[in-house]
Protein backbone atom coordinates (compact mmCIF):
# COMPACT_ATOMS: atom_id res chain seq x y z
CA UNK A 1 0.00 0.00 0.00
CA UNK A 2 1.53 3.32 -0.55
CA UNK A 3 0.78 5.29 1.84
CA UNK A 4 2.22 8.70 0.84
CA UNK A 5 0.33 8.60 -2.61
CA UNK A 6 -2.81 8.20 -0.66
CA UNK A 7 -1.43 10.58 1.40
CA UNK A 8 -0.60 13.72 -1.61
CA UNK A 9 -4.29 12.66 -3.20
CA UNK A 10 -5.79 13.16 -0.41
CA UNK A 11 -3.57 16.52 0.47
CA UNK A 12 -4.42 17.81 -3.17
CA UNK A 13 -8.56 17.17 -2.36
CA UNK A 14 -8.56 19.00 0.58
CA UNK A 15 -6.49 22.14 -0.55
CA UNK A 16 -8.49 22.30 -3.09
CA UNK A 17 -11.55 22.87 -0.84
CA UNK A 18 -9.76 25.56 0.73
CA UNK A 19 -9.63 27.50 -2.63
CA UNK A 20 -13.42 27.01 -2.72
CA UNK A 21 -14.38 27.28 0.82
CA UNK A 22 -17.43 29.39 -0.46
CA UNK A 23 -18.95 26.65 -2.58
CA UNK A 24 -17.67 23.58 -0.86
CA UNK A 25 -18.48 23.92 2.60
CA UNK A 26 -19.92 28.05 3.34
CA UNK A 27 -22.73 27.19 0.61
CA UNK A 28 -23.88 24.04 1.66
CA UNK A 29 -24.13 25.58 5.43
CA UNK A 30 -26.12 28.27 4.41
CA UNK A 31 -28.57 26.23 2.02
CA UNK A 32 -29.25 24.18 5.53
CA UNK A 33 -29.31 26.93 7.78
CA UNK A 34 -32.27 28.11 5.35
CA UNK A 35 -33.95 25.42 5.67
CA UNK A 36 -34.04 24.93 9.01
CA UNK A 37 -34.92 28.62 9.54
CA UNK A 38 -37.89 28.31 6.85
CA UNK A 39 -39.35 24.85 7.65
CA UNK A 40 -38.89 25.56 10.98
CA UNK A 41 -40.98 29.06 11.05
CA UNK A 42 -43.60 28.20 8.87
CA UNK A 43 -44.25 24.42 9.42
CA UNK A 44 -42.90 24.36 13.66
CA UNK A 45 -45.65 27.33 14.08
CA UNK A 46 -48.47 24.69 13.12
CA UNK A 47 -46.39 21.89 14.58
CA UNK A 48 -45.23 22.57 18.28
CA UNK A 49 -43.62 18.86 18.77
CA UNK A 50 -42.71 15.51 16.95
CA UNK A 51 -43.10 12.75 19.77
CA UNK A 52 -42.31 15.45 22.88
CA UNK A 53 -39.10 16.82 20.91
CA UNK A 54 -40.06 20.44 20.04
CA UNK A 55 -40.41 20.96 15.80
CA UNK A 56 -37.28 22.72 15.03
CA UNK A 57 -34.79 20.21 17.12
CA UNK A 58 -36.44 17.59 15.50
CA UNK A 59 -35.62 18.45 11.76
CA UNK A 60 -32.12 18.82 12.67
CA UNK A 61 -31.29 15.59 12.50
CA UNK A 62 -33.17 14.90 9.08
CA UNK A 63 -31.45 18.41 7.97
CA UNK A 64 -27.49 17.30 8.96
CA UNK A 65 -28.58 13.93 6.97
CA UNK A 66 -29.64 15.50 3.89
CA UNK A 67 -26.61 17.74 3.69
CA UNK A 68 -24.06 14.94 4.63
CA UNK A 69 -25.65 12.61 2.05
CA UNK A 70 -25.58 15.01 -1.14
CA UNK A 71 -22.10 16.70 0.02
CA UNK A 72 -20.88 13.27 0.01
CA UNK A 73 -22.20 12.03 -3.23
CA UNK A 74 -20.90 15.73 -5.00
CA UNK A 75 -17.63 16.01 -3.55
CA UNK A 76 -16.62 12.51 -4.42
CA UNK A 77 -18.20 12.50 -8.06
CA UNK A 78 -17.10 15.76 -8.74
CA UNK A 79 -13.50 15.09 -7.47
CA UNK A 80 -12.89 12.11 -9.95
CA UNK A 81 -14.77 13.38 -12.88
CA UNK A 82 -13.10 16.79 -12.78
CA UNK A 83 -9.72 15.54 -13.47
CA UNK A 84 -11.34 13.65 -16.58
CA UNK A 85 -12.66 16.35 -17.74
CA UNK A 86 -9.36 18.42 -17.91
CA UNK A 87 -7.33 15.52 -18.78
CA UNK A 88 -5.62 16.13 -15.48
CA UNK A 89 -6.04 12.51 -14.70
CA UNK A 90 -3.12 11.19 -16.93
CA UNK A 91 -0.77 12.73 -14.14
CA UNK A 92 -2.06 10.54 -11.64
CA UNK A 93 -2.69 7.26 -13.61
CA UNK A 94 1.52 7.68 -14.79
CA UNK A 95 2.18 7.57 -11.14
CA UNK A 96 2.64 4.01 -9.14
CA UNK A 97 -0.77 4.44 -7.59
CA UNK A 98 -3.14 1.87 -7.63
CA UNK A 99 -6.88 1.77 -8.17
CA UNK A 100 -7.56 0.85 -4.49
CA UNK A 101 -5.16 3.79 -2.73
CA UNK A 102 -7.05 6.16 -5.64
CA UNK A 103 -10.29 5.14 -4.44
CA UNK A 104 -8.89 5.43 -0.73
CA UNK A 105 -7.61 9.10 -1.07
CA UNK A 106 -10.51 10.79 -3.05
CA UNK A 107 -13.54 8.88 -1.27
CA UNK A 108 -11.16 9.44 2.43
CA UNK A 109 -11.58 12.95 1.03
CA UNK A 110 -14.90 13.61 -0.37
CA UNK A 111 -15.91 11.78 3.35
CA UNK A 112 -13.73 14.29 5.20
CA UNK A 113 -15.47 17.52 3.52
CA UNK A 114 -18.91 16.17 4.00
CA UNK A 115 -18.53 15.47 7.26
CA UNK A 116 -16.90 19.05 8.42
CA UNK A 117 -19.88 20.55 6.82
CA UNK A 118 -22.65 18.08 8.83
CA UNK A 119 -20.73 19.68 12.18
CA UNK A 120 -20.84 22.90 11.30
CA UNK A 121 -24.29 22.58 10.74
CA UNK A 122 -24.58 21.15 13.99
CA UNK A 123 -23.10 23.70 15.93
CA UNK A 124 -25.08 26.14 14.33
CA UNK A 125 -27.98 24.72 14.83
CA UNK A 126 -27.44 24.75 18.60
CA UNK A 127 -27.55 28.96 18.13
CA UNK A 128 -31.29 28.20 17.17
CA UNK A 129 -32.94 25.02 18.97
CA UNK A 130 -31.51 23.13 22.20
CA UNK A 131 -30.01 20.40 21.24
CA UNK A 132 -29.44 16.68 22.88
CA UNK A 133 -27.33 13.71 21.96
CA UNK A 134 -28.51 11.06 24.11
CA UNK A 135 -26.01 8.51 22.11
CA UNK A 136 -22.84 10.03 20.81
CA UNK A 137 -21.50 6.82 19.48
CA UNK A 138 -24.18 5.72 17.19
CA UNK A 139 -24.47 9.34 16.35
CA UNK A 140 -20.58 9.48 15.11
CA UNK A 141 -21.30 5.92 14.12
CA UNK A 142 -24.26 6.69 11.73
CA UNK A 143 -22.57 10.04 10.86
CA UNK A 144 -19.59 8.33 9.43
CA UNK A 145 -21.40 5.30 7.76
CA UNK A 146 -23.34 7.53 5.81
CA UNK A 147 -20.34 9.79 4.78
CA UNK A 148 -18.02 7.14 3.53
CA UNK A 149 -21.03 5.35 2.13
CA UNK A 150 -22.25 8.14 0.11
CA UNK A 151 -18.76 8.83 -1.12
CA UNK A 152 -18.42 5.40 -1.85
CA UNK A 153 -21.23 6.04 -4.35
CA UNK A 154 -20.17 9.46 -5.60
CA UNK A 155 -16.68 8.02 -6.52
CA UNK A 156 -18.96 5.19 -8.55
CA UNK A 157 -21.06 8.27 -10.14
CA UNK A 158 -17.86 10.34 -11.21
CA UNK A 159 -16.39 7.04 -13.02
CA UNK A 160 -19.33 6.25 -14.45
CA UNK A 161 -20.43 9.64 -15.72
CA UNK A 162 -19.44 11.41 -19.28
CA UNK A 163 -20.59 14.55 -18.79
CA UNK A 164 -21.53 16.80 -15.95
CA UNK A 165 -26.07 15.67 -16.51
CA UNK A 166 -24.81 12.81 -15.84
CA UNK A 167 -22.82 13.45 -12.98
CA UNK A 168 -26.16 16.14 -11.48
CA UNK A 169 -28.34 12.94 -12.12
CA UNK A 170 -28.37 10.77 -8.78
CA UNK A 171 -28.00 13.48 -6.78
CA UNK A 172 -30.72 16.20 -7.66
CA UNK A 173 -33.19 13.39 -9.11
CA UNK A 174 -32.60 10.36 -6.96
CA UNK A 175 -31.42 11.00 -3.32
CA UNK A 176 -32.89 14.68 -2.73
CA UNK A 177 -36.31 13.47 -3.28
CA UNK A 178 -35.84 10.61 -1.38
CA UNK A 179 -34.38 12.48 1.24
CA UNK A 180 -37.67 14.82 1.39
CA UNK A 181 -39.52 12.06 1.55
CA UNK A 182 -38.24 9.98 3.71
CA UNK A 183 -38.63 12.01 6.63
CA UNK A 184 -36.39 14.41 6.94
CA UNK A 185 -39.33 17.15 8.36
CA UNK A 186 -41.71 14.88 9.85
CA UNK A 187 -42.10 11.95 11.19
CA UNK A 188 -43.60 8.78 9.11
CA UNK A 189 -46.08 8.04 12.02
CA UNK A 190 -47.32 11.23 11.28
CA UNK A 191 -49.08 9.80 7.68
CA UNK A 192 -52.37 7.54 6.72
CA UNK A 193 -51.07 3.44 7.49
CA UNK A 194 -50.68 3.16 3.74
CA UNK A 195 -48.28 5.66 2.88
CA UNK A 196 -46.50 4.86 6.10
CA UNK A 197 -46.02 0.92 4.61
CA UNK A 198 -45.07 2.78 1.35
CA UNK A 199 -42.69 5.03 2.83
CA UNK A 200 -40.91 2.83 4.42
CA UNK A 201 -39.62 1.63 0.57
CA UNK A 202 -37.46 4.34 1.10
CA UNK A 203 -33.98 3.16 2.03
CA UNK A 204 -33.09 6.88 3.60
CA UNK A 205 -35.82 6.52 5.86
CA UNK A 206 -33.71 3.86 7.71
CA UNK A 207 -30.76 6.51 8.13
CA UNK A 208 -32.55 9.37 8.66
CA UNK A 209 -34.81 7.39 11.43
CA UNK A 210 -31.44 5.86 12.75
CA UNK A 211 -29.41 9.02 12.96
CA UNK A 212 -32.77 10.53 14.56
CA UNK A 213 -32.89 7.81 17.21
CA UNK A 214 -29.04 8.87 18.18
CA UNK A 215 -30.18 12.32 19.43
CA UNK A 216 -33.46 12.20 20.92
CA UNK A 217 -33.98 8.10 21.41
CA UNK A 218 -36.99 7.74 19.07
CA UNK A 219 -37.33 6.89 15.68
CA UNK A 220 -39.76 5.85 13.16
CA UNK A 221 -38.45 2.00 12.36
CA UNK A 222 -36.05 -0.21 14.49
CA UNK A 223 -32.34 1.04 15.41
CA UNK A 224 -31.21 -2.59 14.10
CA UNK A 225 -33.05 -1.86 10.82
CA UNK A 226 -31.81 1.21 10.38
CA UNK A 227 -28.24 0.12 10.80
CA UNK A 228 -28.55 -2.55 8.78
CA UNK A 229 -30.09 -0.70 5.98
CA UNK A 230 -26.68 1.55 6.12
CA UNK A 231 -24.50 -1.41 6.29
CA UNK A 232 -26.14 -2.42 2.80
CA UNK A 233 -25.48 0.61 1.43
CA UNK A 234 -21.83 0.76 2.11
CA UNK A 235 -21.67 -3.32 1.11
CA UNK A 236 -23.36 -2.62 -2.33
CA UNK A 237 -20.91 0.41 -3.20
CA UNK A 238 -17.94 -1.91 -1.83
CA UNK A 239 -19.01 -4.33 -4.02
CA UNK A 240 -19.26 -1.98 -6.98
CA UNK A 241 -16.03 -0.81 -6.07
CA UNK A 242 -14.33 -4.12 -5.85
CA UNK A 243 -15.91 -5.03 -9.24
CA UNK A 244 -14.17 -2.60 -10.68
CA UNK A 245 -10.73 -3.02 -9.49
CA UNK A 246 -11.11 -6.77 -10.49
CA UNK A 247 -12.19 -5.84 -14.05
CA UNK A 248 -9.51 -3.33 -14.29
CA UNK A 249 -11.28 -0.61 -15.46
CA UNK A 250 -8.92 2.64 -16.61
CA UNK A 251 -10.01 5.99 -15.12
CA UNK A 252 -9.58 7.67 -18.39
CA UNK A 253 -11.34 11.01 -20.23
Amino acid sequence: MNFEAIKSIYLAEMARTRRTIMQSIISPVISTVLYFVVFGAAIGSRITEVDGVSYGAFIVPGLIMLSLMTQSLSNASFGIYFPKFTGTIFEVLSAPVSFLEITIAYVGAAATKSVLVGLIILITANFFVPLEIQHPVWMVAFFVLTAVTFALLGFIIGIWADNFEKLQFVPLLIVTPLAFLGGSFYSINMLPEFWQKVTLINPVVYLISGFRWSFYGQADVSLWLSLLATMIFLGGSLAIIHRIFKTGYRLKP
